[in-house]
Order: structure tokens, then sequence, then C-alpha cells
């Protein structure tokens, strides 16, 4: 398969235990992948290395910077922090509470930008309006499905995976307006928002009778942990989306 940069690979273990020796790997990207063990790069020489994902530990030139950037991205994103402490049902809720001001802050911000900008990539990176549309997809398939148990949890303008299961309905390739994405966007926050406001220690320890699609169908998967993910998805994103309106508003 070839990208626009070159070839491309995919679903392959091709690469487990390679070594790429004395080679030019200029422009090379390593997206969506895992490794179990360790990934090592020694001896490079290059002008610009970016790395973005989920590490254990990650040494540079000898120098562990693992809690330097944690600390950093959690200074830069503090919802972070509240969702990835977050265990009791206070504890979620305030977790939520800051979500959504951090989230409802940032979209009128938006809304004062121009349409075109966006449905703009930064680096290849989604847009702001895609960002939006996967937080939708995000909180139907670990909220409105295994939590709430919904008959169709899934609106079709959420953003998964291109290999999302068909019964899913997602239409990834229809654009949509700010407007259009933020409405069934706020719906699911409301929903989410009534449940939260009357969580309790004995909901958040239920296990859930439903799987989120594309996981493990063997694991359990309780309410506190659905919910977990969820924050963690906003969090996470809310990073993302602001760190590229700032660039498409410098130009």
């Amino acid at each position: 398969m070839t990208s626009q940069s070159g070839t491309e690979y995919a679903e392959t273990d091709q690469f487990r235990d390679a070594l790429i020796r004395q080679s030019d790997v200029s422009g090379l990207e390593i997206r969506d992948c895992w490794f179990e063990s360790r990934l090592k790069i020694v001896d490079a020489f290059g002008k610009d290395v970016y790395l973005g994902g989920d590490f254990g530990r990650v040494v540079v030139n000898d120098v562990d910077v693992t809690a330097y950037v944690e600390a950093e991205l959690d200074r830069a994103e503090p919802n972070r922090v509240l969702a990835r402490e977050a265990q009791t049902a206070d504890e979620i809720r305030a977790a939520w509470d800051a979500i959504e001001a951090t989230w409802a802050a940032t979209v009128e911000r938006a809304r004062g930008l121009p349409e075109k900008m966006l449905h703009e990539r930064v680096d290849d990176e989604w847009s702001f309006v895609e960002t939006l549309r996967h937080l939708l997809y995000a909180s139907d398939k670990w909220f409105g499905n295994p939590v709430l148990e919904e008959e169709s949890p899934y609106h079709p303008l959420g953003y998964g995976p291109m290999d999302a299961p068909a019964e899913v309905g997602l239409t990834l390739d229809v654009v949509a307006s700010l407007e259009e994405v933020l409405e069934p966007r706020l719906a699911r926050m409301a929903t989410i928002r009534r449940y939260v406001d009357a969580l309790t220690a004995e909901d958040l320890d239920r296990l859930c009778a439903r799987t989120p699609v594309g996981n493990d169908p063997d694991a359990d998967y309780e309410v506190r942990r659905c919910l977990k993910v969820v924050l963690a998805e906003e969090a996470e994103h809310h990073r993302y989306a602001v760190r590229d309106l700032a660039v498409l508003s410098a130009g």
C-alpha cells in the first residue's frame, strides 16, 4: 500500500525485532503501532524528531525524561490529572465538571474562528471538528453502549477507526459543520452529566454486560473503568485541540 510520502505498511509484524542499519529513514512515520518490549533508536543523526503516544519510559541520550514529560503534559492540561486519579464518585463528578467547563470555553473560542479553519489538519492530525466527532464516538463506545446499554448507542457522525464494524453505522466520509457535530456531542455530554450527578460507589463497581466494540471480549469492564476512559479521552483530546488551534490561529 502506498501513502502520500511512500509505501505504507499496515497490520503487519514483519518489523518486529528488525534492525535498520545505515539507512536513510527521512520522513519515516510510525503511527498507531505498539511494542511490548522496547523500541531503541541509537547512533542516529537528524534535525527533527517527534514522539507522541503512551510510553512507560522514555530515555533520550541516556537521560530519562519520563517524569519531566508527564509533568509538562499535566501542566498543559490539568484535567489529565483529574481523569487519571479519579476513583470515587465525587472525584469522577469533579473531573467531569472540569472537563465540561474547559471544553465549553474552547468551543466558544473555536466559534470565533472561520469554519474552514476548524476543518484544517495540523501536521496531518485530526481537525477540530474531527476531534469532536471522535469524542462523540468515544463516549458512545465507552458510555452509551456498555454503561447505559442503549439500543442504538452510536451516532453516525462519530469518528472512529476506519475499520469500525459496519453495525456501528459511522459515516466517516461525511463532512459536517461545527454546529452539526455539536448537536449530538452536547446531547451525549448531557447524558453523561445526568449519570455522574447520581453516581454512587455501587454504580462504579457494577460490571457492564456489554463489551466496548473492538476491545477484548473476555475482559471485565466495570463502570468505573469505562468512565475513566471517557475522562481520559476528553482530557487528552482537549490538549490536542488547543495545541492545534494555537497553530491555526497563528497562521
